[in-house]
């Protein structure tokens, strides 16, 4: 779940609760959730609570761990920060509640805070800090401005000019995929280059089946570089011949970025 908080003062822009607060609109918006994953509780409890008359152990346990994850979400709390044991786990893990959800704080500022940050930041990032939960800052409308831009050379002054590096958009993608723990890999032919998101920890068959069933199930090897070295050398030739792309098996574990070419037998 990505949070979109307000961090910046704007006459010209009202917002719906007459002030900006983002901790207050982070509470709103978490009521919400709450609220939401009570309902699916209530059900499950009472769901759970027919199956306790088998007198199983394992339902009884059930029963018990919805009824006090019930009681921690209507303290006001996430069910993300409930102690759970790896049986817990396993029984909240398949009602799938929205509270459960990794989280990330996007405080969104106007641009003198995008450079110098400003104290709804530092609260933000205090909260989540307590909550184990990420934060990124990002100014929407420079986002808004550089998709005005029709070229990557006007894009990239633009940004110069504000002294950023890249869009925000972007450290907003990899953040919420380290969040969600994935990754990318990308394969290269003579007409297009693609992109194939996968699990961190996913070995080379894995990746391969990606793309068809048919790779994971035939995989013989795998021959592999670094999209760095590809950027750095120019040229899969020159990667070689560096000796830079190397040739990997059935145990290989994909890393991001690595850009692959399988080899398989069906």
């Amino acid at each position: 779940i990505i949070h979109m908080l307000r961090c910046f003062e704007n006459g010209n822009i009202v917002h719906v609760e007459g002030s900006v607060d983002p901790l207050r609109d982070k509470e709103i918006i978490d009521i919400e959730l709450q609220l939401k994953d009570l309902e699916v509780l209530g059900k499950a409890i009472e769901k759970a609570k027919k199956q306790i008359k088998s007198g199983k152990k394992e339902d009884v346990q059930t029963y018990e761990t919805l009824v006090k994850l019930n009681e921690f979400i209507e303290s006001g709390k996430n069910a993300r920060e409930f102690p759970a044991d790896d049986f817990a786990k396993s029984i909240i893990d398949e009602i799938h509640l929205l509270t459960k959800k990794p989280v990330l704080y996007v405080c969104n500022v106007d641009e003198d805070s995008i450079r110098n940050g400003n104290p709804w930041i530092a609260k933000i990032e205090e909260m989540a800090a307590k909550e184990g939960s990420d934060t990124l800052v990002i100014a929407a409308q420079i986002e808004a401005d550089i998709n005005e831009l029709e070229t990557y050379e006007e894009r990239q002054i633009f940004l110069e000019e504000l002294g950023l590096k890249e869009p925000g958009v972007n450290r907003l993608i990899r953040q919420a995929y380290h969040l969600l723990k994935l990754q990318t890999y990308f394969t290269a032919g003579v007409k297009e280059v693609r992109a194939w998101t996968i699990g961190i920890g996913w070995t080379a068959p894995q990746a391969a089946g990606v793309i068809h069933s048919d790779f994971e199930k035939g995989f013989i090897r795998a021959e592999v570089m670094k999209y760095e070295d590809f950027i750095h050398y120019g040229s899969e030739l020159k990667v070689k011949e560096a000796g830079k792309l190397s040739v990997e098996g059935k145990e290989y574990i994909v890393q991001d970025g690595d850009i692959m070419h399988f080899r398989f037998n069906v």
